[in-house]
């Protein structure tokens, strides 16, 4: 069905987050849980995502989900569908396969959980460049880390990014592993890659630890209107 589906993965351990906080002798709690203007950061990632031009957001869980899934459920929109996987075990590309699979429409605008530094531009951004190419169904949008335009490689790269559902479903099927591998992949096997310009610096930070969280809070709190 024409149209875009938003497909969030929030499926992972939190290994890294939670042996931070626990080396620092803190509760130990999941990343997604922790908040920004109160609002947790697995929704405010949503939200964001929500005021896009996508048709439905899919958000994926796993591990914790007896934890997420009741957060998620304070997000009062009729986009919103909440699936799990089966097997909790199994990496991000099955993951990101499982929101694919359960997806409606043709084209997949693809986040981490916490990505809540993602803005709204970008998130656009990466939908209106994949419709507007040349060849939408063999393209790639996705946030630079470095080079942008066309690019010969995907070194590095990762969510977020938007294409067609069925190069993911051709690229993600069988597979049991992270996505740069599999992006790499599909470059070498004639995918167009098309990298857009961050909107800033802030939208390369990942989550993974707790200072990674403060640095994310501070920024977001004092620029509320950039993200």
């Amino acid at each position: 069905m024409k149209g875009v589906s938003c497909i969030i993965t929030a499926a992972g351990k939190n290994r890294r987050m939670r042996k931070d906080l626990q080396n620092k002798g803190m509760e130990i709690k999941h990343k997604l849980l922790l908040e920004i203007k109160e609002d947790p950061i697995i929704n405010l990632t949503i939200k964001k995502a929500l005021t896009t031009t996508i048709n439905e957001c899919i958000v994926v869980l796993g591990h914790f989900m007896e934890e997420l899934c009741p957060v998620l459920k304070i997000i009062n929109d009729e986009k919103l569908r909440i699936i799990e996987n089966s097997d909790v075990n199994v990496e991000l590309s099955q993951t990101l396969l499982n929101g694919v699979v359960n997806s409606k429409y043709d084209y997949c605008l693809c986040l981490a959980g916490d990505q809540p530094t993602v803005t709204r531009r970008t998130m656009q951004n990466l939908i209106d460049q994949l419709m507007e190419s040349p060849n939408p169904e063999n393209t790639v949008t996705i946030l630079s880390r470095g080079e942008t335009g066309y690019l010969n490689n995907a070194l590095g790269l990762g969510m977020p990014f938007a294409c067609h559902s069925s190069l993911l479903k051709d690229y993600l099927n069988g597979e049991e592993d992270n996505l740069n591998p599999i992006l790499r992949r599909m470059v070498a096997e004639g995918v167009i890659f098309y990298a857009i310009p961050e909107q800033n610096d802030l939208e390369l930070v990942n989550i993974n630890k707790y200072d990674d969280y403060l640095l994310v809070k501070e920024k977001i709190n004092f620029n509320l209107r950039k993200f």
